[in-house]
C-alpha cells in the first residue's frame, strides 16, 4: 500500500535480478551519531558507481553486524540521472527512536467494495502520474487530484467517510490487515469534521505499518493547509508525533514528516518549532546535509526557521551552496533558547 504521489520513488532491489542493473549515485545516511560512516560503507560493500546489490535484506544484515548498530534500513530511490540514490538508515544502541503500537489483534474489516475501489483509485493515480498529472489540491482539507478520472473515486470516499466514519475509526484501532488500515487512514481524511479527522490521523501516526503512517501524515498535511486558510475554525494539528518521526529509521517517515512540518510552520507556530529544537535538531541537521538536494531542502528550510531567519534569507544561503551557516545558526540557537518564526 502506498500513498498518492509518494515523496520518494523507491526502487525494488529485485530489479537487479530481472536484468536491470541500476548503479548507485549518491549515498546518504541518517541515524549515525557514534558509529563511523566509513565502517558502515566498508562492511556493506557500498560505494558510488557500484551496481545496486540484488538483496536489500543482505545489506541490512551486514550493517547490523557493526558494533553499536541495532537496526539498519536501506532504500534505493529513483533517480539522479541514470543512477539511484541510496539511503542508509541506522538505529544505534540507545538512540532516540519513535515507539509504535503493536498491530491490532481485533477482527475489524472494511467492505470489500471499498477495498477494491481504493485499489482501482491507486491504479488511476499511477496512470495519471505516468502522464505527468501529479497536481494535487489540499485546500479542502483532503486530497483533490487534478486528474479528472480520480474525481468519482474521491466523491465515493467523501460519501463513505461522512456516512461510515465510525466504521473507519474502528478499522484503525481493530483492523489486523495493514492494507485495510492504510485504506481507512486515507479515506477517513475525506470526512467533513476536520478536527475529528485530525484526532484519528494522530492515532494512525503511531501505527506499526509505515504506509498507514504515510497516509496519516498526508491527511494531516491537508488539514494543516485547510486550517491555515480557515483560522476561524481553530483546527489544531499537534506536532508531537510528526516531530518524533524525524528520528525514524524508515526514510518515508522522515521525508513525509519533514514536509508536513514545513506546512505546519508556514505560519508562526512556536510550539512546533520549540519541539523540534528540543528533541530533533540533530536529526534535521543530518538530513539538511544530505547530498540529494530535493530531500535536503525541506529540513534545511526548517532549520532556517529554527534559527529565526526569514525564508527568503534561508533560500539565499541555499542558492549560494552555504548550508553550514544556517545549520550552525540553528544549532547555536538551541543552546540559547532562541525562538524562530
Amino acid at each position: 500500500m502506498r500513498r498518492i504521489f509518494p515523496a520518494a520513488a523507491f526502487v525494488a532491489f529485485a530489479t537487479v535480478a530481472a536484468g536491470q542493473t541500476p548503479r548507485i549515485g549518491d549515498i546518504d545516511l541518517y541515524g549515525l551519531r557514534k558509529v563511523a560512516l566509513e565502517k558502515i560503507l566498508e562492511v556493506a560493500g557500498l560505494g558510488s558507481g557500484a551496481s545496486l546489490p540484488a538483496s536489500k535484506s543482505d545489506i541490512e544484515e551486514q550493517i547490523e553486524t557493526v558494533p553499536g548498530v541495532v537496526l539498519a534500513r536501506v532504500e534505493a530511490v529513483c533517480c539522479e540521472g541514470s543512477n539511484v540514490v541510496l539511503f542508509v538508515g541506522i538505529e544505534e544502541r540507545g538512540a532516540q527512536h519513535p515507539n509504535f503500537r503493536s498491530a491490532p489483534a481485533g477482527d475489524a474489516t472494511l467492505p470489500k467494495e471499498l477495498v477494491e475501489t481504493y485499489r482501482d483509485y491507486l491504479a488511476v493515480v499511477d496512470k495519471a502520474g505516468a502522464r505527468g498529472h501529479t497536481g494535487e489540491d489540499l485546500t479542502a482539507g483532503h486530497s483533490v487530484l487534478d486528474d479528472p478520472e480520480a474525481r468519482p473515486f474521491e466523491d465515493r470516499f467523501r460519501t463513505f467517510a461522512t456516512e461510515r466514519f465510525d466504521w473507519l475509526r474502528n478499522e484503525l484501532r481493530n483492523g489486523p490487515e495493514a492494507e485495510e488500515r492504510a485504506i481507512a487512514t486515507a479515506v477517513i481524511g475525506y470526512a467533513p469534521d476536520k478536527q475529528q479527522v485530525a484526532g484519528e490521523l494522530q492515532y494512525a501516526l503511531q501505527d506499526t505499518d509505515d504506509a498507514v503512517r504515510a497516509n496519516a501524515i498526508h491527511g494531516l498535511t491537508a488539514i494543516a493547509v485547510y486550517s491555515s486558510k480557515h483560522p476561524e475554525k481553530d483546527i489544531r494539528v499537534a506536532p508531537t508525533w510528526l516531530v518524533e518521526l524525524l528520528d525514524s529509521i524508515v526514510l518515508r517517515d522522515r521525508l513525509e514528516a519533514t514536509r508536513a512540518l514545513v506546512i505546519l510552520t508556514d505560519s508562526p507556530n512556536p510550539a512546533a518549532l520549540d519541539l523540534m529544537r528540543e528533541r530533533r535538531l540533530t536529526a534535521l541537521a543530518e538530513m539538511a546535509r544530505w547530498k540529494t538536494l530535493r530531500y535536503a531542502l525541506p529540513p534545511f528550510l526548517l532549520l532556517g526557521r529554527l534559527a529565526g531567519l526569514p525564508d527568503t534569507e534561508t533560500h539565499q544561503y541555499w542558492e549560494k551552496g552555504d548550508r553550514e551557516t544556517v545549520i550552525g545558526k540553528a544549532l547555536a540557537g538551541a543552546g540559547t533558547g532562541k525562538r524562530g518564526r
